[in-house]
Formats: C-alpha cells, sequence, structure tokens
C-alpha cells in the first residue's frame, strides 16, 4: 500500500463518519492536532502508542498502522495550487525578506528550526468576520562558522 492509499482511506472513513479532525486528533492525542492531522494526511508520521489508537479508531489493518509510524516523504510540488495554501506561500513570499532580516537582526546569522517547533491555531471572533491566527515558535538554529580559529566565533549567534 502506498502512504497516499493509506490517506484517501482515513479520509473516506472521517466522510463516512461525519467526524471532525478535532474529534480524531482528541481521540489519538498526545501531541498538537496540526500534527495528527498532518501524520493522518501523509506529511507527519505517529509514534506507535498513537498507531495503536488510530488503528483502532479507524478499523486499520496492521500493515496500515505500521505505515503511520514510517517516516514520510513530505511536502507538495511547489508552488502549491490550492488556493489557501497558495496564500501561505505568497505570505512567506511576500513578508519573508522582512521576517527574515528581523530574526538575522534580534538572533543572528542562522534560521529558524522547522523540527524543534511549535504551531497552534486559533479561531479569534471579530465583527467584521472572524480572523485564523497562527503561531509559529521554532528554535532559533545559528549557522556554524566551519574552521574558525583564535577569537572569531563558531556560530551565527548576534554579536553585541
Amino acid at each position: 500500500m502506498k502512504r497516499s492509499d493509506l490517506t484517501e482511506k482515513i479520509l473516506d472513513i472521517k466522510r463516512q463518519r461525519g467526524w471532525t479532525w478535532k474529534f480524531i486528533a482528541a481521540e489519538i492525542g498526545g501531541m498538537s492536532p496540526i500534527l495528527i492531522v498532518g501524520a493522518l494526511l501523509g506529511q507527519m508520521k505517529l509514534v506507535r502508542q498513537q498507531t495503536e489508537k488510530a488503528a483502532e479508531l479507524f478499523g486499520l489493518s496492521e500493515a496500515e498502522k505500521l505505515l503511520l509510524n514510517e517516516v514520510p516523504l513530505r511536502g507538495t510540488p511547489m508552488p502549491p495550487t490550492d488556493p489557501l495554501l497558495y496564500r501561505f506561500y505568497e505570505l512567506v513570499m511576500v513578508n519573508g525578506p522582512a521576517l527574515k532580516a528581523l530574526i538575522e537582526e534580534e538572533f543572528g546569522d542562522g534560521i529558524m528550526s522547522a523540527i524543534d517547533f511549535d504551531f497552534a491555531l486559533e479561531r479569534q471572533a471579530d465583527p467584521r468576520g472572524d480572523r485564523v491566527k497562527l503561531t509559529m515558535s521554532g528554535k532559533f538554529l545559528p549557522y556554524k562558522y566551519y574552521g574558525a580559529t583564535g577569537n572569531i566565533p563558531a556560530y551565527g549567534y548576534r554579536e553585541d
């Protein structure tokens, strides 16, 4: 079975039973709903305890359960064609250079981790139309200046 086949099976069961992602994430538990949904859509992996719960919830075979615990091939073709996903891409393309400059000014020469990372989604009521609030928190990872000697810093932390 391909991972995409398992994703389609999970989506079919979700539709047939009228479940929400919120319900499914609460039933599986143990980590952020974003990660659980990402795993069920084939972009992340579940840990073994979660695969047991997912297998019971969805009535999965042993092979399907094991597949949920494998590290997937992540990502989608760029740029995305789905309008919502494209807006995220657009957000980064338009605001990315400013965010990069501000992060580097605050932290130094490095990146924000997407591995050591927290992500939250909230709905904010607003009389002009509800808003989507995303909160991202990633560990700062400085570039290592390999071969640095003497008084040359080994890492790209901000120099005061």
